[in-house]
């Protein structure tokens, strides 16, 4: 089964020339003629969605106008779209006008108010919740992988945190987010989102921040680990990933494999190592829990999904985008040689609004590429 997949990708909204956030999410959500750009929680960022997709030229052409659009609302308001997962400058965020997000910011205090960080959504389609509920207990010891692709938030108000992705830092922060236990069942997982709820501490649904969930609106899992890459290309990579990972899982719950029994504890920590330090580090293997070196971890991944990759006609591309990521480095380390170049910030924001715009790279000359060889 090649199942249906869509992406949603949060950027930050920032001064062309100095590099600041501003506070223009509504602005460029009228402005805009793309009908999924939306505004978001901060007047300081505005989110894109690609339709549900098959092919990934689809959702790469997707992906590149979504960036397009973002960018050109912005330039209509004197402003630029860029995906950076974090700021890379000081900023007070501004909170969007509404209740619900009045509600947050009375609930959660510091956390919501301190809040701006980009991620990437990930949704594949699920055949029953039954079906959703078995991809989530088997993909979830990848997920850390994902976030070390993904990193991209390196600096936080303006300095380097020593992190990969401190938006996983700053997003650990509340109560909701992170690795979950194995569920085993639709009614079990039910149960559980039930009594996070009636805890009281979140609002609804949509508050519940969890690495991967079902969705609340679409018949779908969605893959919320990973940063907003940098580069569209690698939001390409992290689309086929996902739902690479998906079909595999669904495949192995259909034979009656059982989901590997790590705990969310040491998922947290595999999190953690990934945040810490991308792809330039070692990373916990999924297996054995175990440091390993980056290259062998993506590797295995690479291993791990081959028969379904290979059967969509998709391995020799997802190849190619993930070579691509190990050689130029993730977007956390293409920002810090930003900053190494220039010496500042800013650079940092006017290098990535030019990477931000970059198209995807042509999909049939990746495929065709015989050097690539992990």
């Amino acid at each position: 089964m090649t199942r249906r997949m869509g992406v949603e990708e949060e950027f930050l909204i920032v001064d062309g020339e100095s590099g600041k956030p501003l506070p223009l999410g509504e602005v460029l959500e009228q402005l805009s003629d793309f009908p999924r750009l939306t505004s978001e929680m901060k007047q300081e960022q505005i989110e894109t969605c690609t339709l549900p997709r098959v092919t990934l030229a689809e959702i790469a052409d997707d992906i590149t106008a979504g960036r397009k659009s973002a960018d050109s609302a912005a330039r209509r308001a004197g402003a630029r779209a860029v995906a950076l997962a974090t700021s890379a400058l000081p900023v007070e965020s501004t909170i969007a006008p509404g209740e619900r997000c009045g509600q947050l910011m009375e609930r959660f205090g510091l956390t919501a108010v301190e809040q701006l960080t980009g991620g990437c959504h990930v949704h594949v389609e699920i055949e029953s919740e039954e079906e959703g509920v078995a991809i989530l207990d088997r993909v979830r010891i990848w997920l850390p992988v994902l976030l070390a692709i993904s990193a991209n938030s390196p600096y936080w108000n303006g300095v380097d945190s020593g992190y990969a992705s401190y938006r996983w830092q700053a997003w650990r922060r509340w109560p909701t987010t992170g690795a979950a236990g194995i569920y085993g069942s639709a009614a079990a997982y039910h149960r559980e989102i039930g009594q996070i709820l009636s805890s009281g501490v979140p609002l609804d649904k949509a508050n519940l921040y969890l690495d991967a969930r079902l969705s609340h609106k679409h018949p779908t899992v969605e893959v919320r680990v990973a940063d907003v890459c940098l580069f569209a290309d690698d939001t390409v990579l992290l689309a086929a990933l996902v739902r690479g990972l998906a079909e595999t899982a669904a495949r192995q719950w259909r034979d009656g494999v059982s989901p590997f029994p790590t705990s969310a504890t040491q998922l947290q920590l595999a999190s953690w190592q990934a945040s810490r330090y991308g792809l330039q580090g070692e990373l916990a293997d999924p297996i054995t829990g175990k440091p390993r070196g980056a290259f062998e971890v993506v590797t295995a991944l690479m291993d791990h999904l081959r028969p379904v990759l290979e059967e969509q006609g998709e391995f020799n591309t997802v190849e190619f985008l993930l070579f691509q990521v190990l050689s130029r480095g993730t977007g956390a380390a293409v920002q810090r040689g930003s900053y190494a170049r220039g010496a500042s910030t800013r650079d940092v924001v006017t290098d990535a609004v030019h990477f931000t715009c970059l198209p995807v790279t042509p999909l049939r000359a990746a495929t065709n590429s015989s050097r690539l060889t992990l």
